[in-house]
């Protein structure tokens, strides 16, 4: 039952709509702005930094707390389940037709609940790549890639790299426009000193 519990919980967490909660708020439907998506980098370019960071953590934050409650209230292999609901219900919400992001940062609080050093060697990977690169697209995308070697070489139990090798392929087939993007050299950048664009055209690349 308990195991039951924190699924369901941890799917609910998942699904909360941050950035289409912080776009409705400054009167703005992210899923028309930018890329559509309702993740971190689409409220970063479309309402700034500052929202942009809050969102990123928010969204953070479900993976950490979906994956904590569930080793408070259960055994092993229910934590890994639990993160793997938070991610779908971010993907899959429930509250928005089941349209939601790409699953990347909430992914990411799992892995800190969960694997706390791989989190953070798999964040420091993220942020190098998009520091020097300016895509938060390929940041996601490497990061994404390396995971599950590097969760599986550290030693972590089955169902944890188990987690990490799906939500991870999972994360990889979301961004597949993103990759024909950045092959095609059309991929925008994240201007990191660029102030809101609400007003950028519906559909740009992002």
């Amino acid at each position: 039952m308990n195991a039951l519990v924190a699924t369901v919980v941890a799917y609910l967490l998942g699904s909360i709509p941050f950035a289409y909660l912080a776009g409705r708020a400054k009167g703005i439907d992210l899923r028309t702005v930018g890329s559509g998506n309702l993740g971190a980098a689409n409220v970063f370019r479309a309402l700034g930094k500052g929202m942009g960071i809050s969102v990123m953590a928010l969204d953070i934050g479900k993976g950490v707390v979906a994956v904590l409650l569930a080793r408070l209230i259960t055994d092993d292999p229910w934590p890994a389940v639990a993160a793997g609901a938070a991610m779908a219900g971010h993907v899959f919400p429930v509250w928005l037709r089941f349209k939601g992001g790409k699953g990347v940062a909430v992914g990411g609080g799992a892995v800190i609940g969960l694997m706390p050093l791989a989190a953070v060697l798999l964040l420091a990977l993220w942020a190098v790549v998009l520091v020097t690169t300016r895509y938060s697209s390929l940041a996601s995308i490497v990061a994404a890639a390396a995971a599950t070697p590097v969760v599986w070489a550290m030693g972590y139990p089955t169902s944890r790299v188990v987690f990490v090798a799906i939500g991870c392929a999972g994360v990889l087939v979301l961004h597949r426009s993103n990759m024909r993007r950045l092959l095609a050299g059309t991929e925008n950048r994240i201007a990191f000193s660029r102030r809101p664009a609400a007003d950028a055209e519906p559909g740009s690349p992002a």
